[in-house]
C-alpha cells in the first residue's frame, strides 16, 4: 500500500443531493419540501402546535398538589448509624444528633431534621435527638439499651 494509493471503502460515503437545480435532476422545483404552505418555507417551529385544535397538554387535567409548607426530612436508618459507629466515625457514648451524623459524613446536609428508619440492626446503646423516627426505629433503639428524643419542629407562623 501507498500513500497515493488509500482510499474511503467503496461506499462509506455517500455525495450530497444538490437540491433545486432543475427538473431534470429529480429535486428540482420544490427541492424535496413538497408543495407550498409553512413547512416548505425555512424557519419552521411548530412543535407541539395542532392546527388550532386545543392542544393535548391543555386538554388534559392537571393532576396533583405540591405542599410548599411541607418539611423535608433526611432518611437515615438504624443500620447506617450502627456502620458509622463501627467505623470510629460515630462517638456511641456521645448524643447522636443531625450535627454529629453530618460531622460523621452520615448525612451531606440537614435540611428540616432527621428522621431515623428501622433498617438495619443496631447493636450499640445511643442516645439519638432527631426530628422524628419510625416506631420500628424507636423499638429498635430501645431494645438495644438505648433512648430517643424526638425534637418539636416549629411551625409556620401562619397559625
Amino acid at each position: 500500500m501507498k500513500l497515493n494509493e488509500i482510499k474511503d471503502n467503496e461506499g462509506s460515503s455517500k455525495d450530497r443531493i444538490r437540491v433545486g437545480r432543475g427538473i431534470g435532476s429529480g429535486k428540482g422545483k420544490t427541492g424535496g419540501r413538497g408543495v407550498k404552505g409553512q413547512k416548505a418555507r425555512s424557519g419552521v417551529a411548530i412543535n407541539g402546535f395542532e392546527g388550532g385544535q386545543m392542544p393535548i397538554y391543555r386538554r388534559l387535567p392537571k393532576r396533583g398538589f405540591n405542599n410548599i409548607f411541607a418539611s423535608e426530612y433526611v432518611t437515615v436508618s438504624v443500620g447506617r448509624i450502627q456502620t458509622a459507629i463501627d467505623a470510629g466515625k460515630l462517638d456511641a457514648k456521645a448524643t447522636v444528633d443531625a450535627a454529629a451524623l453530618k460531622a460523621a459524613g452520615v448525612i451531606r446536609r440537614e435540611k428540616d431534621g432527621v428522621r431515623v428508619l428501622s433498617d438495619g440492626e443496631l447493636k450499640a446503646k445511643l442516645t439519638i435527638e432527631v426530628a422524628g423516627a419510625s416506631k420500628a426505629a424507636v423499638e429498635k433503639i430501645e431494645k438495644a439499651g438505648g433512648s430517643i428524643k424526638l425534637l418539636v419542629v416549629a411551625e409556620t407562623a401562619a397559625e
